[in-house]
C-alpha cells in the first residue's frame, strides 16, 4: 500500500473590517407599488422579484432593508430613494 501525504499550506488572508450600514425603506400611503418596484430595480440594482418581495414586506410590516454596504456606497442608492418620493433612512 502506498502512503498518501497531504501537504497543507496556511495561507493568511488579511481582512478589512469594515462597518456595514443597511438602507431602510418605510411604508407611506402615498406611492405605488410599481413604483416602489421600479425605483428598488433601478436604485438597488434588485432583481423584478427582489423588488417586489421587498415592497410587500415595507407594506405589511411598515419597513424593510432594501440594500447592506458601506456606507459611501449606500449614500447615493438612498438619495436616488428619497429623489423619487419614497421613505428611507441609512442605518
Amino acid at each position: 500500500m502506498s502512503t498518501k501525504e497531504k501537504i497543507k499550506e496556511e495561507v493568511l488572508v488579511e481582512t478589512l473590517e469594515q462597518n456595514l450600514n443597511e438602507i431602510v425603506l418605510y411604508n407611506d400611503d402615498v406611492n405605488t407599488f410599481d413604483h416602489v418596484i421600479d425605483t428598488l430595480i433601478y436604485a438597488c440594482d434588485h432583481t423584478p422579484e427582489q423588488a417586489e418581495q421587498c415592497s410587500i414586506l415595507v407594506h405589511y410590516k411598515g419597513q424593510c432593508t432594501v440594500k447592506t454596504g458601506v456606507y459611501d456606497e449606500l449614500e447615493p442608492r438612498c438619495t436616488i430613494l428619497l429623489d423619487a418620493g419614497l421613505s428611507a433612512e441609512i442605518i
